[in-house]
This record gives C-alpha cells, sequence and structure tokens, in this order.
C-alpha cells in the first residue's frame, strides 16, 4: 500500500522498526533511549520505517523539574543533532553557491572582514566546509563562563580563525591541508554564510534547507522537524517535554534539556543554532533529509539542488575521509556497519546521534540517543551503532 506526500513519492505504510532501536538501549546499553528512522527509495515509492524504545532519561538522573518517572521514547522524540547540524550547513553552502549569491573558494575575509588579519583570511569557504582549513578541532570558546561572564562572539571568532595549526602556516594549498576534524571551522563557515545572506543562522537554514523540504517547524504539526531551540518554542512553548535531556554539566546547573549540549554553541548563540551544532530534530525528519539527498543526487530534485550543485559537498578528497559536511565509511569497522556499500556517506553527532546514507542502495538510515545522559563518560554507542545500522540495513534492503 502507498501514498502520496507532498514533498516526494508515493510512500508505503511505516514499518516497526523498535526492534532496531532497542538494541541500542537493552543489548549494548549505550543510552536510556533511541529512536530509528529508516528509508528505501525504489522506482519512486519511498518505503519507510521508524522505531524507538526506551525511556527518555534514567531514573536515577532526572532532568530539573521534571517528574521522577521518566516516559518512553516515542517516534516523536526530539534530539539534540549535534555535528549532524554540519550537514545542514554544509547544503546551505552549497544552496547559496547554486543561487549565485557566493563562491565556494571565496576567502573567509569577503564574508567577515574583521578577519583580514587573521590567520584564516585566505582561506576559502571549501576548505572550511572539508576540514581542511588547517584549524585545531576546538577551543574552549565558552571558558568565560568559567568566570561569570559571557563570551563576546566577536572576540571567539578572532580565537577560533587564528586556531591554525603549527604545521599548517602560510597560504593554504588548493586541496588544503592535512584534514583535522573542526567544530571551530564550521563555526567560521556558519556565521559567513549568515553575513552573506543577511540572516541569521537559523532564518537561513529554514530558508533554504528545512522549509523546501517540509522539515521547518509549524505550530499545526511539529513533526518531522529539524530546527534549533529557539525555532522550535516559537511555535511550541512546551516543545521542552519532547526533548531527549543530554549531561550533568555542573557550570550549566545539572542535567541539560532543551538547549544545546554543545558549550560552545550554547554560549555563543544560545537557543540559535550555530553552524557547527545546535540544531534539533526528530528521527523521521532526520530520515527525510537523507532522503531528499537521495533525489537531489538522481535529478529528482532539481528546483532544490541538482547533482552538480551536490558535487562540492559529496566528492572524495585527498588525505582522509571528510568531505565537506559529510564522513565516508572508514576504518575496519565503520560505525554504519557492514552492510552497507563503499559510496556511504553521513555523519556522526557527539550526543549520540547519526544519518548514514548508501546511495547505490539508495537506503537511508538514521539512530537518534542521548547517549551523553547522565555523562558522556561511556564509549558503548560505537558498539551500538555498527549493530543497529546492519539491523536497519536487514530489514529495509533484504526484503526488497
Amino acid at each position: 500500500m502507498t501514498r502520496k506526500t507532498a514533498a516526494g513519492p508515493a510512500r508505503e505504510d511505516i514499518q516497526d522498526l523498535s526492534r532496531c532501536a532497542a538494541l541500542a538501549v537493552d543489548e549494548h546499553r549505550a543510552a536510556p533511549g533511541a529512536c530509528v528512522g529508516a528509508a528505501v527509495l525504489r522506482e519512486g515509492t519511498l518505503a519507510l520505517g521508524l522505531g524507538a524504545a526506551g525511556k527518555l532519561w534514567f531514573p536515577a538522573s532526572p532532568p530539573r523539574s521534571t517528574p521522577a518517572a521518566p516516559p518512553p521514547v516515542t517516534s516523536g522524540t526530539v534530539y539534540d543533532l549535534a555535528s549532524v547540524t554540519k550537514p545542514l550547513t554544509a547544503l546551505t553552502l552549497a544552496r547559496l553557491e547554486r543561487a549565485g549569491a557566493l563562491r565556494g573558494d571565496e576567502p573567509l575575509r569577503a564574508f567577515l572582514p574583521e578577519l583580514a588579519t587573521s590567520r584564516s583570511a585566505e582561506v576559502p569557504l571549501d576548505l572550511l566546509a572539508s576540514h581542511r582549513a588547517g584549524l585545531d578541532g576546538h577551543r574552549p570558546l565558552y571558558a568565560p563562563l568559567l568566570e561569570g561572564r559571557r563570551p563576546v562572539f566577536g572576540e571567539a571568532l578572532a580565537i577560533a580563525a587564528d586556531a591554525r595549526r603549527d604545521d599548517c602556516a602560510g597560504a593554504p594549498p588548493e586541496e588544503g591541508f592535512p584534514p583535522v576534524y573542526s567544530d571551530l571551522g564550521y563555526l567560521l563557515l556558519g556565521e559567513a554564510l549568515a553575513r552573506r545572506a543577511g540572516l541569521d543562522l537559523d532564518a537561513l537554514i529554514t530558508r533554504e534547507i528545512t522549509a523546501p523540504l517540509g522539515l521547518a517547524p509549524a505550530a499545526a504539526d511539529l513533526a518531522p522537524a529539524i530546527a534549533s531551540a529557539r525555532a522550535f518554542r516559537t511555535v511550541e512553548p512546551r516543545w521542552d517535554d519532547r526533548v531527549a535531556p543530554t549531561e550533568g554539566v555542573a557550570f550549566r546547573g545539572g542535567v541539560v534539556r532543551g538547549a544545546v549540549h554543545d558549550e560552545n554553541a550554547w554560549a555563543l548563540t544560545a537557543d540559535a543554532s550555530a553552524g557547527h551544532a545546535g540544531l534539533f530534530g526528530d528521527a523521521l525528519a532526520v530520515t527525510l533529509l537523507g532522503v531528499a539527498i537521495l533525489e537531489a543526487l538522481a535529478g529528482e530534485r532539481p528546483t532544490w539542488l541538482s547533482p552538480s550543485d551536490l558535487v562540492p559537498v559529496l566528492r572524495a578528497r585527498p588525505g582522509g575521509s571528510h568531505r565537506a559536511g559529510f564522513d565516508s565509511r572508514s576504518g575496519p569497522s565503520p560505525s554504519s556497519g557492514s552492510r552497507l556499500g563503499p559510496s556511504t556517506f553521513g555523519h556522526l553527532g557527539f550526543t549520540g546521534t547519526s544519518l548514514w546514507i548508501d546511495p547505490d542502495a539508495r537506503f537511508v538510515g538514521v539512530l537518534l540517543t542521548n547517549r551523553v545522559h547522565p555523562t558522556r563518560a561511556t564509549d558503548a554507542i560505537r558498539r551500538a551503532r555498527p549493530a543497529t545500522y546492519d539491523a536497519l540495513a536487514e530489514v529495509m534492503l533484504d526484503a526488497r
């Protein structure tokens, strides 16, 4: 049985994948709860699956101002996407380049003139997006909070732009420096895109990505949706009740819920999104984002992005697995499991989220968890991810 959707192909009835979600919760004990989503796109028909398992939090570690008994996770539970924000930032770059609003080879100083004397002034956006700008991965830009004062956004940008590694001096080579995964590069990229568009990054991502794909939050129906905490709150004041809590952080007053987990994003943009983190979403929305990317790769969304528009984002690059906003399968035991093919690309989020897309199988898989609750001091998600993606592939691919 199929039904036509406004934003895409005919859709089969949604399968229940709860047993796949339960692998992360019950077998691997990676998080108190988990949601999964999966899709296979074949001959104009979209086969979809969703599943949920576990509770929103561990009973011994409740968030502030909540009942003692944790409610169950549902397919509509919202998770902090963490670095799964980066693909949306990179897709926004592709959309602006498609529209002629910018070029990926333009230097950072053309967007942020106050950084014209920084060490990254001449670094083009494309190298920021592909983690080849020569920057350190992280700096504690939130540190002023520990001293009782708010960070200054402009000062934080300057620190990020000057955070060049010692072996990456001078002008970058054409393909950039050896890749090092960098939140700092995406913070700079997000601000550069917002500045060129004359919008804050929330509004820009809504305009270019979530609204055209039908994934922007709306008062009438919050699912599926991807947005920042600020955007969700504008349409649903009690949206926090749908959000899985993350970590207990002493300087933030305890277990974080309804606010971004990433300390730099929270310190610099509060409830809004930053280029490297700050978006929240549910499993269906993230799955449908992956489906839209598959359709664009196949030339089936020409008014949104074409295959050529996605070349700078998805092409393989020398020196490592990082593309522009996405990663590739890497290592002997990739987090995407053993079933997906060599062309698979996607991204992980520190909070326990992930998205993987196999363009050859036309498969999308999503795993959302709050594995940092109540502490990040566990690596069980490393085992849970490949097991979950293998299970999703078994259900969605083997039957077709």
